[in-house]
């Protein structure tokens, strides 16, 4: 099978992107509402755009009614977040706070996520993350305003607190992290399994 993209865009490419790219790092995005409500949401479209300056990409990929997504909302509204990572011990909660719940209420409360207050930043961050980004509103770059479509928040790291128990000579050991990975449909992975594979010298 070969999708023509150029001639022909009314296939639902979602699943073969989603399932073709993975496994793809989950970016657990906590905001904070003009109201105070504590909002935090998982994003698979994630990745480091830049290390100087330190700056990270968190893709929302626009619902069907093209209302934009609680994180983006507030993201605007108050110009920070914290980019949490999240470990295999956290994905229940962090699938929990996926559902659909009202603007106003805190996915924190709702899926009994506990929350730790930021350095940096006025959004709260998740106690138990062992890697957590604080970040203020860098840009969001809008690629496509229709159901579907993406709208790309850049991030600048302004503060990264990391969990003594993962560092091994002053370094974040995958194997203590134990991120998880997101993959096509309901699949995720884990990073269990791993291999060292060093560059080649020339």
């Amino acid at each position: 099978m070969f999708l023509d993209l150029t001639q022909n865009t009314q296939h639902n490419v979602y699943s073969y992107l989603v399932g073709g790219i993975s496994p793809r790092p989950i970016a657990w995005v906590s905001t904070l509402s003009k109201e105070g409500i504590a909002n935090i949401a998982p994003y698979s479209f994630f990745t480091v755009a830049s290390c100087n300056p330190p700056v990270l990409s968190v893709t929302q990929v626009n619902p069907r009614d093209k209302a934009n997504k609680d994180t983006l909302l507030n993201l605007q509204a108050t110009n920070s977040c914290v980019v949490n990572i999240v470990s295999e011990e956290l994905v229940e909660k962090m699938n929990q706070s996926c559902a659909n719940y009202p603007h106003n209420v805190s996915e924190f409360e709702a899926a009994n996520i506990e929350s730790v207050a930021s350095i940096q930043v006025a959004s709260l961050s998740v106690a138990a993350a062992k890697v957590r980004y604080e970040c203020t509103l860098r840009e969001i770059i809008q690629i496509s305003d229709e159901p579907g479509g993406g709208k790309v928040m850049l991030l600048n790291v302004v503060g990264i607190y990391i969990d003594d128990n993962v560092l091994v000579n002053g370094y974040i050991d995958p194997t203590r992290l134990n991120s998880l990975g997101k993959m096509g449909g309901d699949y995720f992975s884990s990073t269990k399994d791993k291999f060292v594979l060093k560059r080649p010298q020339l």
